[in-house]
């Protein structure tokens, strides 16, 4: 029952489950919500001066509604206002993180992790927000859930602890290390392309903090994330690799030495294959569940598919081939706009991405002006690749 306290000019609502009927003040919060009425909700609240935690019949909250509808505007009021992000009364223990993840709008899933939201929070059915967003094929909301890491995680290291003269790593570095951890596009060369030179520098600190922050993740307990754990060493061991073409020639960038064996080619595609399946050996946590699949998807007596692929469907719960816009050729970032001039056969995010590709493409491009190459598709890797994003989506923490 609603119990509401006459006070002069406002009012004070206890919260509880609601009465129906149009005139409860309960019933008009969630129809605000429903109807995208931003104005109307913040007047309630005003008068009223309620709690954020409201509940429906159903045990859902307002936040959790406002997810659910992906309504960034009404989600940032209601956090404001003091929303339990984590609430879970709802009758099959669904967070707001479920619902946004559900919505398909990843900027509420992210503005949600940012408040505090807990990945690892099961439903009834023992899912979690990165798994229902897979189940509906949300994998936009499952890359910004999975690789997302409070920035605290990194400033943990440059501060020092017990009998420390140093910390781990230099402040200065924080940012830039954040950055790179949180990027989603985690192709080889779209590491290398966005990689700040201070990182190459300070190399030695770098590695060492991510590899402690894997260790760390797989170390939380109940709150242990294989995913994180894996990702980290995965840019930990590209780092290296980066850092190992300084001794290579120095006179030459190493960062476009690095890309450019990458993309030599069918050359290029073994080099990377085995880079990234030595990469997977080098994992110390072999216990894990997700390691095991990985393992599984390349042993494929048949039709295994790329390392690189098995990765992404491993931290992304996504594979190249999810997105129907056409990719840079270069980097792999999704919706390239800029073309070949030549032969309109290629596309670019920008002129640094052809000018790297430019060396491997020249020849394509005095060859032919028709075939249009970057949507060419192997249709049997694809299903493949679909097929082993399934399989991953099952084991996501």
């Amino acid at each position: 029952m609603v119990t509401i306290n006459n006070n002069k000019d406002t009012k004070t609502i206890t919260n509880s489950k609601i009465d129906e009927g149009e005139n409860n003040v309960e019933v008009r919060v969630f129809k605000c919500i429903s109807d995208n009425n931003f104005n109307e909700l913040k007047k309630i609240f005003t008068l009223y001066k309620l709690k954020a935690d409201l509940y429906d019949n159903d045990g859902m909250t307002p936040l959790q509604h406002a997810c659910y509808k992906g309504n960034k505007e009404v989600m940032e009021f209601l956090i404001e206002k003091g929303a339990d992000v984590n609430n879970t009364h709802h009758e099959h223990k669904y967070t707001a993180l479920h619902f946004a993840a559900l919505s398909g709008n990843s900027d509420v899933c992210l503005s949600l992790m940012i408040a505090g939201a807990k990945s690892y929070i099961t439903n009834t059915i023992g899912k979690t927000a990165s798994q229902m967003a897979a189940f509906v094929g949300n994998h936009n909301c499952v890359s910004v859930i999975n690789n997302y890491v409070p920035k605290s995680d990194v400033d943990y290291y440059t501060i020092p602890k017990g009998i420390e003269t140093k910390a781990k790593l230099l402040p200065v570095l924080s940012f830039p290390l954040y950055n790179y951890i949180m990027q989603v596009n985690i192709h080889p060369v779209r590491l290398a392309m966005k990689m700040p030179n201070i990182l190459l520098k300070e190399y030695v600190q770098v590695k060492k903090v991510l590899e402690l922050m894997c260790e760390r993740e797989m170390k939380k307990g109940a709150e242990s994330n294989e995913v994180l754990s894996f990702k980290f060493h995965y840019l930990g061991y590209i780092l290296s690799e980066i850092y190992k073409c300084i001794s290579l020639k120095k006179q030459t960038d190493p960062i476009e030495t690095f890309a450019k064996k990458i993309l030599k080619g069918s050359r290029g595609e073994e080099y990377l294959d085995f880079l990234l399946r030595d990469c997977i050996r080098e994992f110390p946590y072999r216990e894990g569940l997700l390691f095991q699949q990985i393992v599984k998807s390349l042993a494929r007596k048949e039709d295994a598919p790329p390392a690189l692929n098995v990765i992404l469907s491993a931290i992304n719960s996504q594979s190249n081939f999810n997105d129907d816009s056409t990719p840079c050729v270069t980097c792999t970032e999704p919706k390239a706009i800029k073309k070949c001039s030549k032969c309109k056969a290629v596309q670019y995010c920008d002129r640094e991405c052809q000018r790297l590709h430019w060396f491997v493409h020249k020849k394509e491009c005095a060859r032919s002006t028709t075939i249009n190459i970057s949507k060419d598709k192997n249709p049997n890797l694809e299903q493949i690749s679909n097929e082993i994003s399934s399989d991953f989506e099952s084991l996501k923490m």
